[in-house]
């Protein structure tokens, strides 16, 4: 059974997206970026920025019926990869214990300017 949590975004239509979409235990994570009511927050912050966008991950995660517990892959994609270390601060406070496979990575640019980071999730429910 396919199930989908949307993210409210006005680009889910004509993209054709979900936040979150389910097949039985696997449950994938869109791209992800610090976006509260079509405003980007915390602009130029990485670190908070990667932090909302794990935050509202798990939040559509726990919709979908999986846990943080249940994350086996992260992607932290980063305008300006010298910052990783910001990025990574965020990431290991929600996931020091799990330890999901986790890849960090260089892109030259996002959708809208003001976004220095997205994230992406993997999970099986366990």
């Amino acid at each position: 059974m396919r199930r989908t949590v949307s993210s409210g975004s006005h680009l889910e239509e004509p993209i054709g997206f979900s936040r979150v979409c389910r097949i039985g235990d696997y449950i994938c994570v869109s791209g992800t970026a610090a976006i509260n009511n079509g405003k980007t927050v915390h602009i130029n912050d990485v670190y908070n920025q990667t932090k909302y966008c794990l935050e509202l991950s798990i939040t559509a995660i726990e919709e979908a019926g999986g846990k943080i517990q249940d994350v086996i892959r992260t992607r932290i994609l980063l305008t300006d990869i010298s910052r990783w270390e910001e990025a990574a601060k965020a990431h290991g406070e929600l996931f020091l214990t799990i330890k999901p496979a986790c890849t960090f990575v260089e892109v030259s640019r996002f959708i809208d300017e003001k976004w220095l980071v997205e994230t992406e999730i993997d999970c099986v429910v366990i």
